[in-house]
Protein backbone atom coordinates (compact mmCIF):
# COMPACT_ATOMS: atom_id res chain seq x y z
CA UNK A 1 0.00 0.00 0.00
CA UNK A 2 1.29 3.38 -0.97
CA UNK A 3 0.06 6.59 0.54
CA UNK A 4 0.65 9.91 -1.03
CA UNK A 5 1.02 12.88 1.19
CA UNK A 6 -1.11 15.70 0.13
CA UNK A 7 -1.45 19.05 1.78
CA UNK A 8 -4.50 17.82 3.63
CA UNK A 9 -3.05 14.40 4.35
CA UNK A 10 -4.31 11.05 3.00
CA UNK A 11 -6.94 8.94 4.61
CA UNK A 12 -7.83 5.30 4.21
CA UNK A 13 -11.30 4.08 3.55
CA UNK A 14 -12.61 1.34 5.78
CA UNK A 15 -12.42 -1.13 2.89
CA UNK A 16 -8.64 -0.53 2.69
CA UNK A 17 -8.69 1.43 -0.55
CA UNK A 18 -6.63 4.50 -0.71
CA UNK A 19 -8.33 7.72 -1.75
CA UNK A 20 -6.35 10.70 -2.58
CA UNK A 21 -7.75 14.07 -1.49
CA UNK A 22 -7.06 17.11 -3.51
CA UNK A 23 -7.07 20.48 -1.81
CA UNK A 24 -7.80 23.49 -3.95
CA UNK A 25 -7.62 27.10 -2.83
CA UNK A 26 -10.67 29.14 -3.85
CA UNK A 27 -10.12 32.88 -3.71
CA UNK A 28 -12.97 34.87 -2.11
CA UNK A 29 -13.64 38.35 -3.37
CA UNK A 30 -15.36 41.09 -1.39
CA UNK A 31 -16.36 44.51 -2.68
CA UNK A 32 -15.75 47.52 -0.45
CA UNK A 33 -17.59 50.78 -0.82
CA UNK A 34 -16.00 54.18 -0.68
CA UNK A 35 -18.53 56.95 -0.06
CA UNK A 36 -17.78 60.62 -0.62
CA UNK A 37 -20.05 63.65 -0.32
CA UNK A 38 -19.95 66.94 -2.12
CA UNK A 39 -22.13 69.98 -1.98
CA UNK A 40 -24.30 70.66 -4.98
CA UNK A 41 -26.21 73.90 -5.46
CA UNK A 42 -29.82 72.96 -6.11
CA UNK A 43 -31.20 76.47 -6.04
CA UNK A 44 -30.96 79.83 -4.34
CA UNK A 45 -33.08 81.71 -1.86
CA UNK A 46 -33.56 85.48 -1.80
CA UNK A 47 -34.95 87.08 1.38
CA UNK A 48 -36.55 90.55 1.36
CA UNK A 49 -37.16 92.12 4.77
CA UNK A 50 -39.62 94.98 5.05
CA UNK A 51 -40.36 97.04 8.15
CA UNK A 52 -43.93 98.03 8.87
CA UNK A 53 -44.76 100.72 11.40
CA UNK A 54 -48.16 100.90 13.01
CA UNK A 55 -49.78 102.91 15.78
CA UNK A 56 -51.05 101.00 18.80
CA UNK A 57 -52.38 102.07 22.16
CA UNK A 58 -50.99 100.16 25.10
CA UNK A 59 -51.98 100.28 28.76
CA UNK A 60 -49.08 100.42 31.18
CA UNK A 61 -48.76 101.29 34.84
CA UNK A 62 -46.47 104.27 35.34
CA UNK A 63 -45.05 105.46 38.64
CA UNK A 64 -44.77 109.17 39.41
CA UNK A 65 -43.95 111.16 42.51
CA UNK A 66 -46.25 113.87 43.80
CA UNK A 67 -44.59 116.50 45.98
CA UNK A 68 -46.42 118.29 48.77
CA UNK A 69 -44.77 121.54 49.84
CA UNK A 70 -45.60 122.96 53.26
CA UNK A 71 -44.11 126.17 54.69
CA UNK A 72 -43.58 125.98 58.45
CA UNK A 73 -42.88 129.34 60.19
CA UNK A 74 -40.11 128.98 62.82
CA UNK A 75 -38.63 132.41 63.86
CA UNK A 76 -35.78 130.92 65.88
CA UNK A 77 -32.45 132.68 66.50
CA UNK A 78 -29.44 130.72 65.21
CA UNK A 79 -25.69 130.87 65.64
CA UNK A 80 -24.89 129.00 62.41
CA UNK A 81 -26.68 128.12 59.17
CA UNK A 82 -28.46 124.72 59.41
CA UNK A 83 -28.02 122.09 56.69
CA UNK A 84 -30.73 120.58 54.53
CA UNK A 85 -31.88 117.41 56.31
CA UNK A 86 -34.04 114.37 55.63
CA UNK A 87 -36.60 113.20 58.21
CA UNK A 88 -38.29 110.01 57.03
CA UNK A 89 -39.78 110.73 53.62
CA UNK A 90 -39.62 114.53 54.12
CA UNK A 91 -36.75 116.78 53.04
CA UNK A 92 -36.43 119.90 55.20
CA UNK A 93 -34.83 122.96 53.60
CA UNK A 94 -34.09 125.76 56.10
CA UNK A 95 -34.71 129.36 54.95
CA UNK A 96 -32.48 131.84 56.79
CA UNK A 97 -32.36 135.61 56.72
CA UNK A 98 -30.28 138.12 58.53
CA UNK A 99 -32.19 140.60 60.63
CA UNK A 100 -30.79 143.84 61.91
CA UNK A 101 -30.93 144.30 65.62
CA UNK A 102 -28.47 145.86 67.93
CA UNK A 103 -26.46 142.84 67.00
CA UNK A 104 -26.50 140.75 63.94
CA UNK A 105 -27.95 137.23 64.41
CA UNK A 106 -29.21 134.39 62.26
CA UNK A 107 -32.94 133.88 62.44
CA UNK A 108 -34.63 130.73 61.16
CA UNK A 109 -37.64 132.24 59.49
CA UNK A 110 -39.22 129.11 58.13
CA UNK A 111 -38.51 125.56 56.93
CA UNK A 112 -39.83 124.15 53.73
CA UNK A 113 -40.99 120.57 54.20
CA UNK A 114 -41.08 118.59 50.95
CA UNK A 115 -42.79 115.20 51.20
CA UNK A 116 -42.75 112.57 48.49
CA UNK A 117 -45.40 109.96 47.90
CA UNK A 118 -45.51 107.55 44.99
CA UNK A 119 -48.71 107.25 43.00
CA UNK A 120 -49.35 104.42 40.51
CA UNK A 121 -51.93 105.03 37.82
CA UNK A 122 -52.97 103.27 34.60
CA UNK A 123 -52.07 105.33 31.55
CA UNK A 124 -52.72 104.72 27.87
CA UNK A 125 -49.79 105.71 25.70
CA UNK A 126 -49.81 105.71 21.87
CA UNK A 127 -46.56 104.16 20.64
CA UNK A 128 -45.09 103.25 17.25
CA UNK A 129 -44.08 99.65 16.81
CA UNK A 130 -41.97 98.26 14.00
CA UNK A 131 -42.64 94.79 12.67
CA UNK A 132 -40.36 93.05 10.17
CA UNK A 133 -41.79 90.79 7.46
CA UNK A 134 -39.56 88.44 5.43
CA UNK A 135 -40.46 87.52 1.85
CA UNK A 136 -38.52 84.50 0.58
CA UNK A 137 -38.01 83.72 -3.11
CA UNK A 138 -36.57 80.36 -4.04
CA UNK A 139 -34.64 80.32 -7.30
CA UNK A 140 -34.52 76.81 -8.75
CA UNK A 141 -31.87 75.91 -11.27
CA UNK A 142 -33.27 76.82 -14.71
CA UNK A 143 -36.72 77.72 -13.32
CA UNK A 144 -38.60 80.97 -12.71
CA UNK A 145 -38.33 82.35 -9.15
CA UNK A 146 -41.33 81.36 -7.05
CA UNK A 147 -42.50 83.93 -4.45
CA UNK A 148 -43.36 82.74 -0.96
CA UNK A 149 -44.23 84.73 2.16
Amino acid sequence: MVEKNSPGGARSNPDNTIAEEEVAAIPLVEERLSIAKRQVESGRVRVHVTVEERQETITEELLRDDLQIERVPRNVRLTEIPHVRLEGNTTIVPVVEEVVVVEKALMLVEEIHISRRSVAEQTQIPVSRRVERANIEREESGAEPAARE
